[in-house]
């Protein structure tokens, strides 16, 4: 404000600490959150849905690509839509991101407490949970080199957790533990439920966007990094459902957070020191993913108050740390209201609303920059464009459609809190530009 040059993150991350923060901002949904889906349909409805939420991320992740490399804002979504379809679109894309990156760091910071709790009884998970939300926003106002070193080593050691369990289970997989009769036992119907819960495989990847500003010639090391871990994901995405649903019924799986144990445990025994290796690594898969979307919730905040759309101080980064502390703190008191709420299954389908929403916006912004800026500079051009953008924007709304049709309550939630932020946002900007210099 008053002409002072806007607050700019520090570029140090390289393209191994961006396929970091891409895979750790969703890794943690192999691990818990993607089996409530079996209440919805079966294992082989399950793993169709999977199928058709890849194709849709793909092409996704291409157009996500080409915008987080024209456009490296901290804002992502939020700045493409501004650009393309002006601020009322950007400010409405703004909230459906927050959406999406607030509801989803408490869903797993309450897994994490869950996990910690059946490890150490006496902690209860909403108490370690908001323990764990403590520490990381800590980590992440000490700075952003630190937290992309702790990111990177959560998702290496998740990663490696996945290929043992996948390498110990897979030679006891069933088809017709898959193949299941009827294929489809609810129908459409329960397809288009399951695919808010296929998507928490791969929900947040977008986030990696929020970090273009931290990245060091992001033409470059921002594309390698989407796209490396891209493929990482799908990868690991398939060979987790498979081995897992191949191994034992929907009914034992839906029980709780912790599926990938259960089938480890009924391959090898329950205190074989391979099924504790899953518990207690496991946490690194949780904590890669909340670690990232959190981060990606404070550079959301951060971008949005930078343009004068939330509260100016949220908008400043420390003068030493050159972190955006303030952003974090307000992130992490939002997270921390959420986990009181309890309900992990709802705050799931909230982010993926949220998320879809978002997603077709800024997939639209693809579309309009193409044809309007045409003059851009563009370091990656997504490929098959326009076919790939339009077929991914019909995945998209064809899932929106069905998670509101089959959660309108929580779509009906969801509405109303991207409008309440939209409007927040455009008082706060109309109020703050009729303010005295």
């Amino acid at each position: 404000m008053n002409g002072a040059k806007p607050a700019e993150l520090p570029r140090v991350l390289g393209t191994f600490d961006l396929w970091g923060v891409a895979v750790g901002l969703v890794i943690s949904g192999d691990y818990f959150g993607w089996n409530y889906g079996l209440n919805a349909t079966s294992a082989f409805g399950l793993l169709l849905a999977l199928a058709i939420v890849s194709v849709m991320y793909i092409t996704m992740v291409f157009g996500f690509t080409e915008l987080s490399t024209s456009i490296p804002n901290a804002g992502g979504p939020y700045a493409y839509a501004e650009a393309a379809l002006g601020p009322w679109f950007g400010v409405l894309t703004g909230a459906a991101t927050l959406v999406e990156f607030l509801f989803a760091p408490p869903a797993i910071a309450f897994a994490i407490g869950s996990y910690l709790h059946l490890r150490i009884p006496s902690i209860e998970p909403k108490a370690g949970a908001i323990g764990v939300l403590v520490l990381f926003a800590a980590v992440h106002a000490w700075g952003i080199r630190l937290s992309a070193t702790i990111e990177l080593v959560a998702t290496l050691l998740a990663v490696l957790e996945l290929i043992v369990f996948c390498g110990v289970t897979a030679p006891h997989v069933k088809m017709s533990m898959i193949l299941t009769k009827p294929l489809l036992p609810n129908g459409l119907s329960g397809l288009a439920g399951a695919f808010p819960f296929a998507i928490w495989f791969y929900l947040g990847l977008e986030g990696l966007a929020m970090s273009a500003e931290e990245a060091k010639d992001p033409g470059k090391t921002l594309k390698r990094g989407y796209l490396y871990g891209l493929v990482t994901l799908v990868v690991l995405a398939f060979a987790t459902l498979i081995c897992t649903v191949g191994i034992l019924p929907s009914s034992e799986l839906i029980k709780d957070d912790s599926p990938l144990p259960k089938a480890l445990a009924q391959v090898t025994r329950p205190d074989h020191w391979l099924t504790h290796m899953m518990v207690y690594l496991g946490l690194f898969g949780l904590i890669a993913s909340f670690h990232g979307i959190l981060l990606g919730a404070s550079r959301q905040v951060f971008a949005l108050a930078r343009a004068g759309y939330l509260p100016h101080p949220f908008g400043k980064l420390h003068p030493t740390r050159k972190t955006p502390i303030l952003a974090t703190v307000a992130a992490a008191s939002v997270g921390a209201i959420v986990i009181q709420w309890g309900k992990t299954e709802q705050a799931i389908t909230l982010s993926v609303i949220g998320a879809l929403l978002m997603y077709a916006l800024a997939l639209v912004s693809l579309v309009v920059l193409r044809k309007r800026k045409p003059e851009m500079t563009r370091p990656f051009r997504a490929p098959f464009h326009p076919w790939s953008t339009w077929l991914s924007i019909a995945l998209v709304v064809v899932m929106l459609v069905g998670s509101v049709m089959r959660n309108s309550h929580i779509a009906g939630l969801a509405a109303a809190m991207v409008l309440a932020l939209s409007s927040i946002c455009l008082g706060w900007k109309n109020i703050s530009q009729r303010a005295p210099p």
